[in-house]
């Protein structure tokens, strides 16, 4: 039972590493500036249980699907890297219609926030690779992911309180920081994606 335990234990805080809550609410305060702090707290609390049910579609049908689908592995870094390559470039040059551009009632909606923010590209990746190596512990990686998912959850749940400390000058200059941080990211996941090519 202790093995147990510290296997989910273990598991959960390299998926939760990987999440990396505290690294991305810069960039979803920026994703979320000008909307109602009420509606912010909904947005986050929705794009959260999205994220969520594609981290557990990916867990149980990640490896199955890329193989139907023909995709490789590298293919789900290298696509991440390019979203985060241009939202980097966005938040560096801020545009007036916003990091996304134009979205629907004024709101992001799956992309950027679940997708790749919260269920990113390496987090994917990660659990087929769990998956195929031991698939006969699917419980505890599910157990493993619901824990690194709540206590993100928690984190970013806060960010519109960071909002309010930051105001207006402080936001921008974190949006640009991130934006630096995001494209090294972003340049970093495309190295490793034709990495994967040309191994």
């Amino acid at each position: 039972m202790n093995e147990l335990g510290s296997s989910v234990l273990s598991a959960a805080a390299l998926l939760f590493f990987l999440i990396d809550p505290l690294g991305n609410i810069p960039a979803l305060l920026a994703v979320l500036k000008g909307i109602d702090p009420k509606r912010q707290r909904l947005i986050i609390a929705r794009e959260l249980l999205l994220a969520l049910v594609v981290l557990i579609l990916f867990l149980f049908a990640g490896k199955p699907l890329l193989n139907f689908l023909q995709l490789g592995q590298e293919a789900v870094t290298i696509s991440g890297g390019i979203i985060l390559l241009i939202i980097g470039i966005r938040l560096i040059f801020p545009q007036a219609s916003g990091v996304m551009g134009e979205t629907p009632a004024g709101e992001p909606f799956l992309v950027p926030i679940a997708i790749p923010m919260i269920a990113g590209p390496s987090i994917m990746a990660m659990l087929i690779l769990m998956t195929q190596s031991q698939p006969g512990n699917m419980l505890n990686w599910f157990l493993a992911l619901i824990l690194a998912w709540s206590l993100a959850a928690i984190i970013l749940m806060t960010a519109p309180a960071l909002m309010r400390v930051l105001k207006e000058r402080g936001l921008a200059a974190v949006e640009r920081l991130m934006g630096m941080i995001l494209l090294m990211m972003a340049v970093q996941m495309l190295i490793n994606g034709f990495k994967e090519i040309f191994a």
